[in-house]
């Protein structure tokens, strides 16, 4: 039996100083707070910029023993006309020191942009220099589409083809796609709202709780994570407190 994990998108957001870290907690004990509240988290700052062998020791020293992260991918990777020429990139990516993590290393989210259309033999390329090995730790790839075009069973098909898993989204402004396309399922629930405490209404963590079930009991891995990200972020560890009380 796999398990469900559920978190957040990083831990430095400084409304979380009043929704969700204790008065007085400093930033360098963060991690180690928010670790023990959630399951899981999204490391988001990975996109932006090259992170150093010493930065993911230090995550995963501060994190409990049974912790697993997920890793945005760099934007220098994904964010450009022709996937297929990612190689260089990608390789920098994933020298980058994620080894480091060791158990700890989850599901890696190659984010596309929005403008980026599905391109069957440019994804094929993209899906094959992905890497299936770091070391000897088998990898976990997701790919976050965020085009239309991607609406497709010849997508789903290639997805499911390279066992490459789907971001499933909740969002008022990206394409929400449903279909399970890898070994696990990851899902980015945007949604929140800010006048509500736990950014989602309790009956829609409910029913959200109730597909995690169905997703952890149909992935053949048995694996499903869910991440509070964006929305009304203020309300994102609130909503995934609650998801994890229902669960």
């Amino acid at each position: 039996m796999g398990q469900i994990r559920v978190g957040i998108g990083g831990w430095d957001f400084a409304p979380w100083r009043e929704t969700f870290y204790p008065k007085g907690t400093p930033q360098k004990k963060a991690l180690e707070y928010a670790s023990r509240q959630v399951t899981s988290i999204e490391i988001n700052g990975t996109f932006y910029r090259t992170a150093k062998p010493e930065h993911f020791a230090a995550w995963a020293a501060q994190t409990p023993d049974d912790f697993v992260f997920s890793v945005k991918a760099s934007r220098f990777a994904t964010n450009r006309k022709v996937l297929a020429e990612a190689g260089e990139s990608i390789e920098r990516f994933m020298g980058s020191g994620l080894d480091e993590l060791g158990a700890k290393l989850g599901p890696i989210l190659w984010q596309l942009a929005a403008t980026k259309q599905f391109a069957p033999d440019d994804l094929q390329a993209f899906f094959k220099l992905l890497p299936a090995k770091l070391g000897t730790r088998k990898l976990r790839h997701v790919l976050d589409a965020r085009h239309p075009s991607f609406l497709c069973d010849d997508y789903y098909k290639l997805a499911r083809k390279h066992k490459i898993a789907t971001v499933i989204t909740d969002s008022p402004k990206y394409p929400n796609i449903s279909e399970v396309t890898g070994e696990f399922v990851y899902a980015r629930l945007m949604d929140a709202r800010s006048d509500i405490e736990t950014g989602y209404t309790k009956p829609a963590l409910k029913q959200w709780a109730a597909q995690a079930h169905q997703w952890q009991q149909g992935a053949k891995s048995g694996d499903a994570y869910v991440y509070f990200i964006n929305g009304a972020k203020e309300r994102a560890p609130a909503a995934a407190l609650q998801l994890l009380a229902l669960l």
